[in-house]
């Protein structure tokens, strides 16, 4: 089966579906998939994915947790035995992240979810968010800073100061805010884990404020680490997902660069947020106990010399 065959059951290859930012997962034409993993890189067969209780009794804060990426991390989480979940989102997000709610209620009853509408650019809404999880669940195990923003344009030129100011203060300063407020609440044994993007390692022409954010977070993940892993005994890792198929690429991306999505890796397809969420549960779990300051790389085959 072709990679061409496995974009055309899974993902709208070739699609031009266009949505304002920031991109909602209900009016999707295709939905994306939280759990289904294909038996192949290019196979149209697939499995669901098969928990095994590796994040039992844990909490977790998902930032961006309503749709996409964020989405299929905290299905992943309660299928693995979560406890309790607490999901950032935006305002008009809200029926995303209800839907969120519903499918983990249908597939792990036993994980209760909170769901908070929030800007995480403001330095306030961050020690809100957590001083949240703590009022709702006592503890907070992993922190996961998923939420971001992008969106493309072709010349620097035209790039505004504000659309820079927009990117940092979202991808970089919300997540540095919010880091910060959870280490001090998060114990020995629990786990920080940033999205970045592979973008940071190719230099995606057309986002340049993205990429250079995505680079930032790698940067902040190393040097945390090696701050805090050894005197605080908390791991930090990210993960730099490839082209993947999400509301916010329909939102933020050119005709051009949707129809071609996911075509020029190496396995040749776009990933599902399914493909990703995984190395979100192996970095949160005790399968990566010897693991800090370190970044996967889900991305279709993309050499990333790091």
């Amino acid at each position: 089966m072709s990679a061409q065959q496995f974009a055309k059951d899974h993902i709208p290859a070739g699609s031009t579906e266009d949505q304002p930012r920031p991109g909602l997962q209900h009016k999707l034409e295709e939905e994306p998939s939280n759990t289904l993993l294909p038996l192949a890189p290019n196979s149209a067969e697939a499995v669901e994915y098969r928990p095994a209780g590796k994040l039992e009794g844990k909490v977790a804060l998902i930032t961006g947790g309503d749709s996409g990426i964020g989405r299929a991390i905290a299905v992943l989480f309660a299928l693995e035995g979560c406890k309790g979940l607490v999901l950032s989102h935006l305002a008009e997000e809200e029926k995303d992240v209800k839907d969120t709610i519903e499918i983990i209620r249908k597939r792990a009853p036993e994980t209760r979810v909170v769901a908070v509408s929030t800007d995480l650019r403001k330095e306030t809404k961050a020690r809100e968010l957590v001083e949240k999880v703590l009022s709702e669940f006592s503890q907070l195990n992993i922190l996961v800073n998923n939420a971001g923003t992008q969106l493309a344009v072709e010349k620097i030129e035209d790039l505004s100061p504000q659309q820079w100011r927009d990117t940092f203060d979202l991808n970089i300063h919300g997540l540095f805010y919010l880091t910060q407020e959870a280490v001090k609440n998060m114990k020995p044994g629990s786990s920080v884990i940033n999205n970045a993007s592979v973008n940071h390692y190719i230099g995606k022409p057309d986002l340049v404020d993205y990429t250079a954010t995505k680079g930032a977070i790698i940067a902040f993940t190393r040097a945390l680490s090696n701050q805090i892993v050894g005197r605080l005994g908390i791991r930090v890792n990210a993960v730099a997902p490839g082209p993947i198929w999400t509301p916010l690429i329909v939102s933020t991306m050119t005709d051009e660069d949707k129809k071609s999505f996911g075509v020029s890796t190496p396995i040749g397809r776009g990933g599902q947020p399914s493909e990703v969420a995984t190395s979100f549960v192996f970095l949160a779990s005790p399968d990566s106990s010897y693991i800090s300051g370190s970044t996967l790389h889900p991305n279709g085959g993309v050499i990333t010399n790091s």
